[in-house]
């Protein structure tokens, strides 16, 4: 009978490089101790990397940079589809999403209702997963979200000309009745933003 880490071993070779694996998968091939005792040797031996508790990456390898990290929206969306959980990027992330930044975030942070963990990326980038009330989840349009949280990031009352009309431009790419809902249940400052939207058309 083959050893859990040959077993755990010989599944990952199966897969794509650059897979984000949980140890869940492994769970037929023994013991959750087994299991466990298997992806550390293999992280001990650069196999594999640990990405945060139970959740591993398969790497690429770049013969001039090393390990090759997915992006921070491959890893969320990875763990988001495991879990079935939902996400809402927050903070100069969001802002970034939609063009209001050009800075690109080491720490990034998503409200989820599935668990929360931070990941590691790299050396020095982190994604936060961070459990949030039902109301933020409950927004139906992915820009509309976006912007609700672009702005809450920005502050009230400090939105630039040159800002708004960005924002008043991915807005014209969201379904009306999206903007209509979703400006129900963001704050007042905000939704006023998005109705303005509308009445402008």
């Amino acid at each position: 009978m083959q050893s859990t880490h040959y077993q755990v071993k010989s599944e990952i070779i199966k897969k794509h490089r650059g897979k984000i694996i949980f140890a869940d998968d492994f769970r037929s091939f023994g013991t959750g101790m087994a299991v466990r005792h298997a992806l550390s040797r293999l992280c001990k031996d650069e196999f594999i990397v640990r990405l945060s508790n139970g959740i591993y990456l398969y790497p690429k390898i770049s013969k001039r940079i090393g390990i090759v990290y997915p992006s921070i929206e491959d890893i969320a969306k990875a763990i988001a589809k495991r879990e079935k959980a939902r996400l809402i990027p927050t903070g100069v992330y969001a802002l970034n999403k939609l063009g209001l930044s050009t800075q690109v975030p080491m720490k990034v942070v998503f409200l989820t209702d599935g668990a929360a963990r931070v990941i590691k990326v790299g050396k020095k980038a982190t994604v936060r997963f961070k459990k949030t009330i039902a109301k933020h989840l409950a927004f139906r349009g992915i820009i509309t979200t976006l912007v609700t949280f672009a702005l809450k990031e920005i502050g009230k009352g400090k939105v630039t000309e040159t800002e708004l009309q960005k924002i008043v431009e991915a807005l014209s790419k969201e379904k009306r009745e999206n903007i209509i809902y979703d400006a129900t249940i963001a704050p007042e400052w905000i939704a006023d933003i998005m109705l303005k939207t509308i009445k402008d058309e």
